[in-house]
């Protein structure tokens, strides 16, 4: 079994961050919008601005009332995103009750979309990648279409890349179907042409998630759902990427159980420590495209 670490891969995306950064002749700049106040929007929102300024990045933050009415919002995003010294925006999570985030992000840019949730981001993903055949039926490429991943989604893929095996055709089962992770992953896997069963509540109450997790040769489960998946449902030789952050007391644990899956898998991912490592750079990633793409 080998440690699929988040830490490693995410030192090297840094640097790659860092050079492209150095070519721009002024620093791209991230707009990070939280409107009241949270403990976990709070933490995240240093994580960013640390990581901006170790890249070489403008972390601007604006704290908004908690009690902005959704077309207020609406209208500071918009000055957003006619501010051209402005490359990316980002809202954080949670947002009160009386604000449908849905709704927010369909008001961002597409090209300042950083998160990679606008709907005219997800449908390149839809699009996935230009690919022919050739006469003798192998696979070529040509120029992909998506351009700013789903930030979870695109640290998964990187994980999974990380490991150098050929998705070709594997067996691949999704636990969690969410429009932040289960969904675009979904695509993005099936652009890798690997078979993609995604499961979801409905698959658990039929009875049939462990049937599915036990055909799997990779699984990502992200539920957030402490030890939902068994680790003697685990296939043997199977790599695993657990999204999951839960607490449990003291602990914060996945929603695979780690000690048991560990002995079957051939990768796991630790929690944490695995995906998490790499959300924020992905961010950054996605902000440096950003700003190539409005040059």
């Amino acid at each position: 079994m080998k440690l699929l670490e988040g830490k490693p891969i995410a030192e090297k995306i840094k640097e790659e961050i860092k050079q492209r950064v150095s070519s721009f002749a002024n620093k791209p700049v991230l707009a990070s919008i939280m409107v009241g106040e949270n403990a976990g929007a709070a933490s995240y929102v240093k994580s960013q601005g640390r990581a901006a300024d170790n890249l070489g990045i403008t972390y601007q933050l604006h704290r908004l009332a908690p009690d902005i009415s959704e077309a207020e919002l609406v209208k500071f995003v918009q000055k957003l995103n006619s501010d051209k010294s402005v490359n990316g925006i980002i809202i954080q999570m949670p947002l009160p009750a009386q604000i449908d985030y849905k709704k927010i992000s369909q008001h961002i840019a597409p090209e300042k979309d950083i998160e990679g949730m606008h709907p005219a981001n997800m449908g390149k993903i839809a699009f996935g990648t230009l690919t022919s055949l050739s006469a003798n039926g192998e696979r070529s490429r040509t120029i992909g279409q998506a351009k700013i991943l789903p930030c979870t989604p695109a640290a998964v893929m990187e994980l999974l890349n990380a490991t150098g095996v050929d998705l070709y055709g594997k067996e691949v089962v999704v636990v969690g179907h969410s429009e932040i992770v289960g969904k675009p992953l979904a695509l993005l896997l099936l652009d890798k042409f690997a078979t993609v069963t995604v499961c979801h509540i409905g698959t658990s109450k039929a009875g049939k998630l462990e049937e599915h997790v036990r055909k799997a040769e990779v699984l990502i489960v992200a539920v957030g759902k402490a030890r939902l998946i068994k680790g003697e449902w685990v296939k043997e030789g199977a790599i695993v990427i657990d999204v999951g952050i839960n607490r449990v007391a003291d602990d914060i644990v996945g929603d695979v159980e780690f000690e048991e899956a560990a002995k079957r898998a051939a990768f796991i991912t630790p929690v944490p420590g695995g995906v998490g490592p790499l959300t924020v750079t992905m961010l950054m990633r996605n902000l440096v495209e950003a700003a190539k793409l409005q040059q």
